[in-house]
């Protein structure tokens, strides 16, 4: 479950009556467990966190967190035990035995097979289908992963010892044991196995296990190829580790997801967001020699630059308010940055201290800034935006359908005006109704009265010229826009296809905004087009939901910005001039707005 990175959805201290709750849950699932040993791992007056996070696969996940090692996790509303408190508490679970070669098949996510289990001298333990258990490596203890059984023991012995023995959920040098101190396990000497005559047996064979006979007793779910990176959640547990699985998540889980876990507030976001951005910034953008570094233009140049795609950095939703206050709580907490006032009511940054453990443990998303080098001013180097084709169709009307059905389209088909020219041709000549006299005109039959003329016309035209007869038809038909992305399917939608619309409004003493809308229509990504126009005209910008519109964004950024929306959107994406509304409303050179 762990296997590969997860992603953190928020990260709150437990409360004191929620604190009573984990207590009596932990006595409850875990009857061993003293009164001293609960009040050891969740003592009273030291902070417990509260870490919910989502799994590479989607599954909703709470963490329990003390001394920044996570201790316990919560799967389905069922607690399980880290390694971490099983190095501490090694008979807190039934336990089963493996060779050491079967342990990095384990951590790349593979589960463990009832032919790489050593069979003790005692037996199996006794576990029953979807008990909690413990895998241990053989001379040692120290459990090593914790899953669940996949057949109680008698199914076991009565499978002769094949098949899957334990699905595993957590294990030594995954990313949940990263999220902690990173600390070994333990060594602790295994006493069945020394003092047991069947258990010295079965380790004297171990010289005769070749690592080539690992694949026949572990089935792997999946590719072990990543290893585990020094990367460390600690408090900063809030950052995500990765983005890569949201696209991933299926639609079930994501219901689940909404229906275990809380929905984490709009400021939490941007608190987690910002910190991202902070660290990010620091790690990646910031040199010694820019130092001392004015706030304003940190802020600017770098934070914003390492703002994911779809997300957009706005200080004054998050708790902090203002950036002077969010960089004091990074001096005074975390000692990363030293703010000092350099000019009066300026302040800069004048060191930055990159030893500091919470940024060198800090893991800059790879995607992340492969997008933030795209939105670089359009994107020097990467392919540039391809724009749909957009083409007008024609669908056939309930009024119109007797007159297509010899050409066999029904009702609601679209068609190119090329197509409808051509079947209305070929109905005039197969009904021979072009005009002997004059071949102009076509004689108008009761299938063309009824579908081309109006009431007051029954009796009076007898006759159309083509041109007026294929205008008629095309008028009575419904307009469809057919939109084509590179590589997709084609999409058609009824109507004319909307605009890009750029206006102008005014937000408190008489300040001008520049608006933009209907960026989605074109597959343009509202955020990334605002992350763009704020490196080019260097002012803030912000994402509102567009009322009265579903999945609609409108992007507001500061001042008079028509000129350079219209050049980004012209230019880069390349979308055609007669597809954009609100050109003109750009400030004339030479006045000032």
């Amino acid at each position: 479950m762990f296997a590969k990175p997860f992603r953190v959805k928020s990260n709150t201290v437990l409360k004191g009556s929620d604190r009573r709750k984990l207590k009596a849950d932990l006595s409850a699932a875990f009857p061993s467990l003293s009164v001293d040993d609960l009040s050891e791992l969740a003592p009273n007056k030291e902070e417990i966190n509260v870490v919910k996070i989502y799994a590479h696969k989607g599954e909703a996940v709470t963490l329990y967190v003390l001394h920044k090692n996570p201790l316990f996790f919560e799967l389905e509303k069922r607690l399980y035990p880290t390694v971490y408190v099983l190095w501490r508490y090694p008979a807190l679970l039934p336990v089963f035995r493996t060779w050491a070669p079967v342990l990095q098949k384990l951590i790349g996510g593979a589960d463990l097979m009832l032919p790489g289990v050593v069979m003790p001298s005692c037996g199996l333990p006794d576990v029953k289908q979807g008990s909690c258990c413990a895998v241990a490596i053989v001379n040692n203890r120290a459990p090593v992963a914790i899953g669940k059984a996949a057949m109680s023991s008698a199914e076991m012995h009565s499978s002769g010892m094949k098949g899957r023995g334990v699905c595993i959920l957590h294990t030594y040098m995954d990313y949940l044991w990263a999220s902690g101190d990173k600390s070994n396990p333990p060594s602790l000497p295994d006493d069945d196995v020394e003092d047991a005559n069947g258990e010295q047996c079965e380790v004297s064979q171990k010289e005769e296990y070749k690592d080539d006979d690992v694949g026949k007793c572990v089935e792997e779910q999946q590719s072990s190829g990543e290893t585990v990176k020094d990367q460390a959640c600690c408090r900063f547990e809030e950052l995500s580790l990765t983005e890569e699985e949201e696209d991933k998540v299926e639609s079930s889980n994501e219901k689940s997801e909404e229906t275990q876990d809380e929905q984490k507030t709009p400021q939490e976001e941007m608190d987690a967001l910002l910190l991202q951005c902070f660290l990010h910034a620091l790690k990646s953008k910031v040199k010694k020699s820019e130092l001392p570094l004015l706030t304003s233009t940190f802020l600017r140049n770098h934070m914003f630059t390492c703002c994911p795609s779809g997300k957009q950095l706005d200080i004054k939703k998050s708790s902090y308010k203002k950036l002077s206050k969010f960089l004091q709580v990074m001096q005074q907490q975390y000692c990363l940055v030293q703010v000092k006032e350099l000019t009066k009511g300026v302040e800069s940054i004048v060191e930055v201290d990159w030893k500091n453990p919470q940024l060198r443990s800090f893991s800059v998303p790879e995607e992340a800034a492969v997008e933030n080098k795209v939105l670089q001013d359009g994107g020097e180097g990467e392919a540039p935006y391809q724009p749909p084709e957009i083409t007008t169709l024609y669908s056939v009307s309930a009024r119109l359908e007797p007159l297509f059905l010899d050409a066999n389209k029904r009702k609601g088909t679209t068609m190119h005006p090329a197509e409808v020219r051509s079947i209305i041709t070929d109905y005039v000549k197969k009904n021979e109704l072009v005009d002997e006299n004059n071949k102009n005109y076509v004689t108008i039959n009761p299938t063309l009265c009824d579908c081309l003329l109006e009431k007051s016309e029954y009796h009076e035209v007898e006759s159309l010229k083509w041109d007026d007869l294929f205008s008629r038809t095309l008028g009575r038909m419904q307009e469809c826009s057919q939109v084509v992305f590179p590589g997709q399917a084609p999409i058609v939608k009824k109507g004319h296809i909307e605009p890009i619309d750029i206006s102008l409004a005014s937000r408190g003493s008489n300040k001008k905004v520049t608006l933009i809308k209907n960026l989605e229509v074109y597959s343009l990504d509202p955020a990334a087009v605002a992350t763009a126009l704020q490196h080019r005209v260097q002012a803030s910008a912000v994402l509102q939901l567009l009322p009265g519109a579903k999945d609609r964004v409108l992007v507001q950024i500061q001042g008079n910005q028509v000129h350079q929306v219209g050049s980004l959107l012209l230019d880069h994406y390349q979308i055609p001039r007669k597809y954009i509304q609100g050109l003109d409303k750009a400030p004339k050179s030479g006045k000032k707005k």
